[in-house]
């Protein structure tokens, strides 16, 4: 068979459906009609001898012969369209795609406003869909495609993976008005003996704060698991439970709430956040252009890096103080089985300083 006897839209269709699961939605993808896409993959499915595809439900699952050929696909269709685009300049107002990013909770609250206001007026043609990818199946993502960027916490990654570093910030404490025991500045004896609220959208595991806590022998008491942080929020400013958040988002959710705000009680604890991608997307001048519109939108948050600095291309660049493993993946230790115990099982409590001891007696 030669090339010359082969459509190349075939391909295009090939890796929509692989990239959607659903020839409906691989049909909006490309504008074309379902009967058009289930016409294109009858012809491929003719030329390859193969299936390809196998229904299930609503979904279509690729075949063993699909997935062994489809990064090929991927490749060969990533170097047409970046050659094609180099002889005509990328304009957004002409764009039309769609883009699928990961982001947890508060990345969306921090990002989509802002990003949808631009894509309005500079990029109408373009849309965003957002979803939370767990980090441990966050490479596979990328890497089919089903997942175009994604802002996580600084992690080690294969060197297919890009990555740049956008933003730290320290941690705050939410409380009511009027707290019982809280006035104006926070203490970690204080601190450590309130109940808590954790805010995750998994089902188990320890939060960056507790595994803070853990490495200095300390436990604190957590009675509420919630999915999500307005809620949270809204608790907090019900009861006598704290909150601990980011910053910015501590600030974002608060308005009109009229919570307390305190530092976080120990120094150490920061958000980290760090933009992915696959390197078959680093060329792509549609991925690029929103890159940068990301990093920009960003700038403003607190710790943000100044313009022009370096770029983590690859994970062993990652600098040694960043989370090095998914949180998804960490396991509570003995340490933390038993309030303000150290590890080596010894009480460990967070005594105040002789002196305020003593004018507290």
């Amino acid at each position: 068979m030669h090339l010359s006897q082969v459509d190349l839209n075939l391909f295009v269709v090939l890796e929509a459906i692989y990239r959607e699961g659903n020839i409906t939605r691989a049909g909006h993808q490309l504008n074309l009609t379902q009967p058009a896409i289930s016409h294109a993959l009858k012809r491929l499915r003719d030329l390859l001898q193969d299936p390809l595809f196998v229904r299930q439900g609503a979904h279509m699952m690729p075949t063993a012969f699909t997935r062994n050929m489809i990064d090929q696909v991927r490749n060969a269709l990533q170097i047409l369209e970046v050659n094609l685009v180099k002889t005509h300049k990328f304009v957004p107002e002409n764009a039309r795609r769609n883009f699928h990013l990961s982001l947890w909770e508060y990345l969306e609250t921090l990002l989509l406003p802002s990003l949808l206001e631009r894509l309005t007026h500079v990029a109408p043609g373009m849309s965003i869909t957002t979803s939370r990818v767990k980090r441990r199946d966050l490479e596979s993502e990328l890497a089919s495609g089903s997942v175009d960027l994604a802002i996580e916490i600084p992690m080690t990654t294969s060197d297919r993976i890009r990555q740049k570093w956008l933003w730290k910030e320290p941690y705050v404490v939410l409380s009511r008005q009027g707290h019982p025991v809280i006035a104006d500045k926070l203490d970690m004896e204080t601190y450590l003996e309130q109940r808590h609220i954790q805010v995750s959208s998994r089902r188990r595991g320890p939060s960056l704060i507790d595994i803070e806590l853990s490495r200095r022998g300390l436990r604190r008491l957590v009675v509420l698991h919630s999915q999500h942080t307005f809620s949270a929020c809204m608790v907090v400013s019900k009861t006598d439970m704290l909150l601990t958040l980011p910053e910015r988002h501590a600030q974002l959710l608060n308005r009109g709430l009229r919570n307390q705000v305190h530092l976080f009680p120990l120094p150490a604890p920061h958000l980290e956040a760090a933009l992915y991608w696959h390197e078959s997307a680093e060329n792509d001048p549609a991925n690029q252009w929103l890159r940068e519109e990301i990093e920009q939108m960003l700038a403003l948050v607190p710790g943000a890096p100044r313009k022009g600095s370096n770029e983590r291309r690859r994970s062993s660049q990652v600098a040694p103080s960043l989370i090095r493993e998914p949180l998804e993946d960490v396991q509570a230790t003995s340490s933390t089985l038993h309030p303000r115990r150290s590890g080596e099982g010894r009480r460990r409590n967070y005594k105040r300083p002789r002196a305020r001891r003593a004018r507290a007696q």
